[in-house]
């Protein structure tokens, strides 16, 4: 069994969301400018006037591996894994895992799009991204 985070009263909201298949994150109206990860204060301002907002989860690879040994015992079986970071196209980047693709087919770059992994014996969903192309 894979580690599963553990929902704070601050990210909440993230993780209800995507139980529904749906991507909150952040948005500071000060700042104009969506944030990531989930916090109390707009960073750099230090405003407290964030706000939940949907997004799309339409996104570009930024970086990724190619992870040939498992990154830990749980992913022993899941090889290779491709760990990667995808800029939104509202802005942050997001730490996540790229699924569905090849990874000989895994380019910088690429537009990608939200997959939703329910881990049903926990409760939580977990947001993968797969070629948009796909």
């Amino acid at each position: 069994m894979i580690p599963v985070p553990e929902p704070t009263p601050v990210s909440r909201p993230f993780w209800e969301a995507l139980a529904e298949h749906r991507i909150l994150v952040q948005y500071s109206p000060s700042a104009g400018r969506y944030v990531f990860y989930p916090r109390t204060l707009t960073p750099g301002t230090l405003a407290d006037d964030l706000e939940w907002r949907e997004i799309d989860g339409a996104a570009t690879l930024y970086t990724y591996t190619v992870a040939r040994r498992p990154t830990g015992p749980p992913w022993v079986d899941s090889l290779p894994q491709l760990p990667a970071v995808v800029q939104w196209d509202v802005g942050p980047r997001f730490s996540t895992e790229l699924v569905d693709v090849d990874p000989d087919d895994v380019r910088i770059g690429m537009r990608l799009t939200p997959v939703f992994c329910d881990l049903p014996d926990s409760g939580i969903t977990l947001l993968r991204y797969r070629p948009a192309d796909a």
